[in-house]
């Protein structure tokens, strides 16, 4: 990296079902305003914007920002599916490390419907193509079911031929999402559940139950980057970093694996991790919170070890051991995750980055991390993309 980047501010609102929301335009500009706010910056000190959704018309980002003013900046549009809030403040961060800019806004938002996840277009060839052929020839494609379902499911299941652990296993991290999205007051589901309520749960495609699976969300977040020169000229004390940051897409090892891990973008995630850390010049046990891109629970279970959080094989250890909560080797998603806090397709990686950022300042209130000093954020999307952020208190 070339110049410090700092994360002056953050923002976001409480994200909701869909039907109950405002409409993005609104939601966005708020989260945007908030994110100023909390900076302590005026809009017109930033001097680039990069905006982040999947289910919206081209410029949208513009008429998001057009409710904060109209300053005559560059706005860039990013859509990279489950992975466009981060991937637009990996171009927010890129700016500002280059010198391109001294201050740049990145806000992601999303405007949901209720039910699975639909591709828009029927004339053309859809982007995931060549995954859904991939999953087709290793395990099948039922049109009837959701297909990110059986995308993460099948990466669940190869796991459990693999290592031979119980399906309970992924149920329990719906039981902890929830435990932390009690305490998360932007979450849409706070009521904590049993292992029992979860498990009975209508089978979605075996082994995710309805709980283990994120709902569709309506949302919005942004954050303010800004470089050391800025932060002193405005006399701002932001308190938190962006250490190292990458972003990854597919490889071979995704198609030519015979394991739908790897399709659903493990070795992604690896390598953005493996990047990171080394960037950084730590390792994965020096990480005390992490907000990691948990859909469905056998995504999470994977990404324990895809992010080298617990040895290749040990997530189920990892998890009845209670090293993923408070109290155990790190907290990971304490804001209830995409499973609990919900998740607002464009908005979810910002969301994430909010998060963290009040976690190494000391203001997460009743989920606070104690002593939180470096956060590690995991925000992926299948087609693929995949963005690992490490944060570091100041």
């Amino acid at each position: 990296m070339n110049r410090k980047v700092w994360v002056a501010g953050v923002g976001m609102i409480p994200f909701s079902k869909p039907g109950a929301s405002e409409t993005y335009t609104v939601m966005g500009a708020r989260a945007a305003r908030e994110a100023l706010r909390d900076a302590g910056v005026p809009y017109d000190a930033v001097q680039q914007a990069y905006a982040g959704y999947v289910y919206g018309d081209s410029t949208a980002g513009q008429a998001v920002l057009y409710g904060v003013g109209l300053s005559g900046i560059p706005v860039f549009n990013v859509n990279n599916n489950c992975a466009s809030g981060s991937s637009a403040l990996f171009l927010a961060r890129q700016a500002v490390e280059s010198g391109a800019v001294e201050c740049a806004l990145a806000v992601g938002f999303e405007q949901m419907v209720p039910g699975a996840l639909k591709g828009v277009y029927d004339d053309r060839p859809s982007p995931l193509e060549e995954f859904v052929s991939a999953m087709s020839g290793r395990q099948g494609y039922d049109t009837a079911k959701p297909r990110a379902a059986q995308f993460f499911g099948g990466a669940g299941r190869d796991y459990m031929k693999e290592h031979g652990i119980s399906a309970d296993t992924f149920a329990r991290i719906a039981v902890k999402a929830r435990q932390h999205a009690a305490r998360n007051p932007f979450a849409v589901f706070r009521q904590t559940v049993t292992l029992d309520e979860v498990l009975a749960a209508p089978m979605i495609f075996d082994p995710l139950t309805r709980l283990q699976c994120c709902p569709p969300t309506c949302g919005a977040a942004a954050a303010i980057l800004c470089s050391d020169e800025f932060a002193r000229r405005h006399g701002l004390s932001p308190a938190v970093s962006i250490a190292a940051q990458a972003m990854t897409t597919d490889t071979p090892s995704t198609f030519g694996a015979d394991d739908m891990r790897q399709v659903v973008g493990y070795d992604m995630t690896r390598a953005a991790a493996d990047q990171v850390y080394e960037a950084a010049g730590i390792g994965p046990d020096d990480v005390d919170v992490v907000e990691l891109h948990d859909c469905f629970t056998a995504n999470e279970l994977i990404t324990y070890e895809g992010l080298r959080l617990t040895p290749e094989g040990s997530a189920e250890k990892f998890i009845l051991e209670g090293d993923n909560t408070y109290g155990g080797k790190v907290v990971t998603n304490p804001s209830g995750g995409l499973l609990s806090k919900g998740h607002p397709l464009g908005a979810t990686g910002l969301a994430q980055c909010a998060e963290l950022v009040w976690q190494l300042r000391g203001q997460a209130d009743l989920r606070q991390v104690e002593g939180a000093r470096l956060g590690l954020q995991h925000n992926l999307g299948l087609g693929g993309a995949c963005v690992v952020t490490l944060y570091q208190a100041a």
